[in-house]
Order: C-alpha cells, then sequence, then structure tokens
C-alpha cells in the first residue's frame, strides 16, 4: 500500500503522438504519480512508449487507429491490468483500461461521446455508464481506494458548462447523459474538484479549437474528471486544472486535471 504523496491526472491528448512534447514536458514538471491518457488516437504497435519509459515511467495501453485509445502512465509498476468490459458484450477495451498502482485501483476510461440524441449512438453511450456499474459492482467495493479518471465526455451540473441554457441538451450536458451518470456516482463516488471547489465557475477542463481566446473569455466544458471512492477522497488535499497547458504550444483541446492525496498508512 502506498503511503504519503500521491499524484495523479487525467488528460485528453488528442492523439498522443502529436501531444508527446508537451506530455513529456508536462511528466517532468509535475511528476505525477499516476498519468490516465485517453483518446490515444493510436494502433498498440504504433505506439510511443519507448520515451515515456525513458523519462523514468511505465506505460500500459489499448488503441485502435485513428480514434479512442486510453493509456495509464505511472511511476510504479502497474498490476492486474485489465482491458474492457467482461460482461460478454463487446469489450471496447481502447476506451476502458484498469489496473492497481501500489494498492489504489485506478480506473481509465473514454466514454463515447454520443454524436446526437436521437441516434443509436447515444443509446450506446448510456448503456455503457449501465455497463460500467456494473463493472464495479463485481469487482469493487466502496469501501475501497479506488479511482476513476478520464474524458467521462459529460458536464454534471450547470457551473460544468460556460452557457447551460443554449448547450441543455447536448449529448455532453444531457438529461440522460446526466442521469446515466449519476448512477455511476451513486455507487459510492466522491467529484474530488468539486470537493475542493464546489462553487467555483470558470473551471473547465475542455476549451474548443475554434474558440478565440477561450481560457480567458472562459468558453469551455469541464468533463473530464477525477472521481474517488469516499476512503480515497478523504484523504485528497487538492484539485486544480492546469490552463497553461491548454496554452502551450500544440495543445489538445482539454487539460490536465489533477488531483492531490496524502494518503495514510493502511
Amino acid at each position: 500500500m502506498t503511503e504519503g504523496r500521491f499524484k495523479v491526472a487525467t488528460y485528453n491528448a488528442n492523439s498522443i503522438r502529436a501531444r508527446m512534447p508537451l506530455v513529456l514536458d508536462w511528466l517532468g514538471r509535475e511528476a505525477p504519480d499516476v498519468l490516465c491518457v485517453q483518446e490515444t488516437k493510436v494502433q498498440d504497435k504504433d505506439f510511443p512508449a519507448q520515451p515515456i519509459r525513458e523519462a523514468g515511467y511505465k506505460v500500459v495501453f489499448k488503441g485502435q487507429k485513428s480514434h479512442a485509445g486510453v493509456a495509464i502512465i505511472s511511476k510504479a509498476e502497474p498490476e492486474a491490468v485489465a482491458y474492457g468490459f467482461d460482461d460478454g458484450g463487446e469489450p471496447d477495451g481502447p476506451r476502458l483500461i484498469r489496473t492497481e498502482i501500489q494498492g489504489i485501483s485506478v480506473i481509465n476510461t473514454y466514454v463515447p461521446q454520443g454524436r446526437d440524441p436521437d441516434s443509436e449512438h447515444f443509446e450506446y453511450k448510456l448503456a455503457w455508464f449501465g455497463r460500467l456499474r456494473v463493472l464495479l459492482e463485481r469487482h469493487y467495493s466502496p469501501d475501497e481506494l479506488v479511482l476513476w479518471m478520464g474524458d467521462f465526455n459529460v458536464a454534471t451540473e450547470d457551473i460544468d458548462v460556460y452557457d447551460p441554457n443554449r448547450l441543455r441538451g447536448h449529448v455532453d450536458f444531457h438529461p440522460a447523459a446526466q442521469s446515466a451518470l449519476e448512477k455511476v456516482r451513486e455507487w459510492g463516488f466522491v467529484d474530488v474538484f468539486r470537493k475542493h471547489h464546489p462553487d467555483e465557475p470558470n473551471q473547465f477542463t475542455y476549451y474548443d479549437y475554434r474558440a478565440k481566446n477561450p481560457i480567458e473569455r472562459g468558453v469551455g466544458w469541464r468533463v473530464d474528471h477525477v472521481w474517488a471512492t469516499e476512503p480515497l477522497a478523504e484523504q485528497s488535499t487538492d484539485s486544480w486544472i492546469d490552463f497553461d497547458a491548454r496554452r502551450a504550444e500544440r495543445p489538445s483541446d482539454h487539460t490536465f486535471l489533477v488531483a492531490e492525496f496524502e494518503i495514510s498508512k493502511t
């Protein structure tokens, strides 16, 4: 079991190969214990693992060509790595990877976006959350130290989008998607960022490339999340969004969401 400082982050890279200089710089500067990456957009045979390993990190990943793809980068060796669902349906491995790192269960997801509320893709998204709830019930307990991180493709509250009245009904700000995600949260998760910033506005992790000066204008969404079970959330000391990484050269349209913990001995 880990003890002491434990720093984690989630980041939708929108192509890990395009974002490698930024990721390596961020790892060197922030030294997280765990970084969950989504939308790696690369087949496993082409994943740029070597530069990450040369930086002193371990990495496990599952991807495919052109879209989706997930990876977990960690200082310690990941154990019991599993990809996708194990319920007999489509595993969807490039969207779900889970492991155990220093005694903490880490789940990294890139939840389907849904495309359009009237489409089968949106129905798949809603069902995806239901499958995740079943996976949690099968493999974990809310009394354990469990972290769920990633791009959930859902903004949970009005404060999580720049214009809730106009955006309501969007697949990422839709009552049905929010309800489906809430059912997963009710299993036993705490939104770590909102634990530390319950009412703070303009705290977004995604800014559309098409928007001019989006951070300064506050034109964003908070769809990337770090959620923890109660025993772990109680040990969180801070959570913050790295806006500078979104301002960097050749950034992703998302940025890093960080959570810090002080783990007591168990």
